[in-house]
C-alpha cells in the first residue's frame, strides 16, 4: 500500500492563504512635484538645438509674466499709498511725465534731443573701442610682450569707478564732449580687450596643430582658425561693454553737458522731479535693452557654431 506523508506546517499555511489584492497604480514623481517638475523639466528643442543641454527651450512667455506681475506690484503700492508720490510716483505719472518730456521737453531740450545726444556719445566711444580694444585683446592672447605691456594697465584701472578718473579726465581734456566720450571709452575698452583675450585663449591647441600641418602660416592660423574661435566670446564683451557703457553715461554727462539722459535725471533729482528721473531711467534702460537684442540677433547670425 503507498505510505502518505503529512504535509508540512508551511504548506498548509501556503495553501490556504488569500492572495494579497493588487498594488494601486504608483504616480510618478513628477506628479507630486507639479509646476516645479514642469519647470525643471527639458524643454523641447528648436531645430539646432541640442535636447538636454541646460536652459534650453524659450523664457518669453515667463518673462512677459515677470513684467506684467513688477508693472502690477508697482501699480498695488502707489494705488494704496504705501508710498509717498515724491519716492515713488505711479505707473501712470511716470507714462504722463514721457509724454510731456516728449512733447514739450525738460530742461530747454525734447526727449528725442536728450535720446539723440546720449546715443551719440555712448556709440561713438563704443566704436571707438571695438577698433582699438579689439586688435589689443587677440595681440594679448597670441604674443606675451603685448600680454606683459597692457596687463598691468588695464587689471589696475579695470575695477576702479569712472567717477575715480572723471577729476583727472576733465583736467587733460577739458569739459568739451570728448572728455565725456573718452571716459564712457575706457569703461568700455578694459571688458572688450578682457574678452578678446579670453577667446583667443579658448581656442583648442588640436585646431592650431591641425592648421600648422596642413602648412597654414601664422597669419592663416590667426584669421581662420583663431578669430573664428575667438568671435562668440568677443561678441559677448561687446555686449557687456555697452551696458558697463550705458552706467557711465550719468557720470560723463556730470561734466558741463546740457542735454543728454543722464543729463535729463541729474537736473529732475535736484528738483525732487521723481517721474522724470525714472522715466529717464527707464529710456536708458529701454535703449540698452533694444541694444542688446540687436547684439543677440547678430550673436545668432554671426556665430550659429557657438555651443555646438
Amino acid at each position: 500500500m503507498p505510505s502518505t506523508v503529512p504535509a508540512s506546517p508551511a504548506a498548509v499555511l501556503a495553501s490556504t492563504a488569500v492572495a494579497p489584492p493588487p498594488l494601486p497604480a504608483r504616480s510618478t514623481p513628477a506628479a507630486h512635484r507639479g509646476l516645479l517638475a514642469r519647470l525643471r523639466r527639458a524643454a523641447p528643442v528648436s531645430p539646432g538645438e541640442q535636447y538636454g543641454a541646460p536652459g534650453n527651450g524659450r523664457s518669453g512667455l515667463i518673462s512677459a509674466i515677470t513684467v506684467v506681475l513688477l508693472l502690477s506690484l508697482w501699480t498695488l503700492v502707489t494705488a494704496q499709498g504705501w508710498v509717498a508720490p515724491l519716492f515713488l510716483p505711479s505707473p501712470m505719472d511716470v507714462w504722463r511725465q514721457l509724454h510731456d518730456v516728449a512733447v514739450d521737453g525738460f530742461a530747454d531740450a525734447s526727449l528725442l534731443t536728450h535720446a539723440g545726444w546720449s546715443a551719440m556719445r555712448v556709440f561713438s566711444a563704443f566704436a571707438l573701442a571695438v577698433v582699438t580694444a579689439i586688435p589689443v585683446g587677440v595681440l594679448m592672447g597670441v604674443n606675451r610682450v603685448v600680454r606683459g605691456l597692457f596687463d598691468p594697465v588695464i587689471e589696475f584701472y579695470r575695477p576702479l569707478p569712472p567717477l575715480a578718473y572723471l577729476p583727472l579726465v576733465v583736467i587733460w581734456l577739458g569739459i568739451g564732449e570728448s572728455s565725456k566720450i573718452v571716459l564712457i571709452y575706457l569703461a568700455m575698452f578694459a571688458p572688450l580687450a578682457l574678452s578678446a583675450r579670453a577667446g583667443v585663449r579658448s581656442v583648442a591647441i588640436e585646431q592650431i596643430h591641425a592648421a600648422y600641418s596642413m602648412g597654414a602660416s601664422r597669419a592663416q592660423v590667426l584669421r581662420h582658425v583663431i578669430a573664428p574661435a575667438a568671435l562668440p566670446d568677443i561678441l559677448t564683451g561687446m555686449r557687456i561693454a555697452i551696458g558697463f557703457g550705458w552706467t557711465t553715461l550719468v557720470a560723463a554727462e556730470m561734466v558741463a553737458a546740457t542735454a543728454g539722459l543722464g543729463f535729463m535725471v541729474l537736473s529732475a533729482s535736484k528738483f525732487m522731479v521723481t517721474d522724470v528721473v525714472i522715466m529717464g531711467i527707464l529710456v536708458i534702460g529701454a535703449m540698452a535693452l533694444a541694444f542688446d537684442l540687436l547684439m543677440r540677433w547678430m550673436e545668432r547670425r554671426l556665430v550659429p557654431w557657438k555651443g555646438r
